[in-house]
């Protein structure tokens, strides 16, 4: 960094910003070759032997497992919000019986997938990144090295498979309790038919429906663990990172704030392309 500084220093007043700009954009696609590496080489271990069955159901719980009451909460008041906010602007219309495919449409497809994801990213992803940072900054991941073990396999590898079958589950699960939610808040408190509910939902969710949501699942499932470890192997190749647990805390943050965009981004993407 210092290094850089002098040698724009050397140029001429006009020219820096050009030579920032340069450097910016040199620094941003050597960024993405690391991480493209990161993530090939991720997605390979998890076909390589041996594989680490006891740190994958570890991953496993903790990820699936102890995100399950933070889903249940944010699914429910999200499908309760969903139910009133539904009937109000139905009700303007005289459609109340369509509360049900509103309240199961908009979960299934969008939300459901989409709040998953970004839970999942605040609580796991950040742990993610925390650990894989502190193991960097403390040699471990260097230790692993020496030992002729691949870090990729050993470390990222279980959490990638288990980021892909939990994140699908706990996506099902949130759809379910928001659903029931929506029923709770339009059929229990609102007053809409329990039988218009149910049959509108069963009329208008379609597989291709379903299926959207579960492709979009699988994806931000990738990107949420790719970015959060990637973030944290890379953490002393982050600039304005700083040293030691500065810079696990800084990496950390910015671990969450990529995730979250990258998850609401390819959430228009997929949209755009599979709807």
């Amino acid at each position: 960094m210092a290094e850089t500084i002098k040698q724009q220093n050397e140029v001429p007043f006009l020219l820096r910003p050009c030579v920032y700009l340069g450097d910016q954009v040199l620094y941003i696609l050597s960024d993405l070759g690391w991480m493209g590496f990161f993530f090939f080489s991720s997605f390979a271990g998890m076909f390589r032997h041996p594989f680490r069955f006891r740190e994958f159901v570890k991953q496993l719980r903790f990820i699936g497992a102890g995100s399950i009451a933070v889903i249940f909460f944010t699914a429910l008041s999200s499908g309760m919000v969903l139910g009133l906010q539904g009937y109000y602007s139905l009700h303007k219309f005289g459609a109340e019986g369509m509360l049900g495919s509103a309240v199961s449409l908009t979960l299934i497809m969008e939300l459901g997938p989409v709040l998953t994801a970004l839970m999942v990213t605040g609580r796991a992803g950040s742990a993610m990144c925390a650990e894989i940072g502190i193991m960097r900054i403390s040699e471990q991941i260097d230790a692993l090295e020496c030992m002729a073990v691949d870090p990729f396999r050993y470390l990222i590898s279980p959490k990638l498979l288990a980021a892909l079958i939990s994140v699908p589950l706990l996506t099902a699960f949130f759809d379910v309790v928001g659903i029931f939610g929506g029923y709770l808040a339009g059929v229990q408190l609102m007053g809409v038919n329990s039988g218009s509910f149910f049959s509108g939902m069963q009329q208008s969710v379609t597989n291709h429906d379903i299926r959207l949501g579960v492709i979009k699942s699988f994806a931000f499932a990738l990107l949420l663990v790719w970015i959060c470890t990637g973030r944290g192997y890379f953490v002393q190749q982050i600039r304005g990172a700083g040293f030691g647990a500065e810079s696990v805390s800084k990496v950390t943050t910015q671990a969450v704030v990529l995730s979250s965009i990258s998850v609401l981004i390819f959430d228009y993407l997929l949209t755009a392309v599979l709807l």
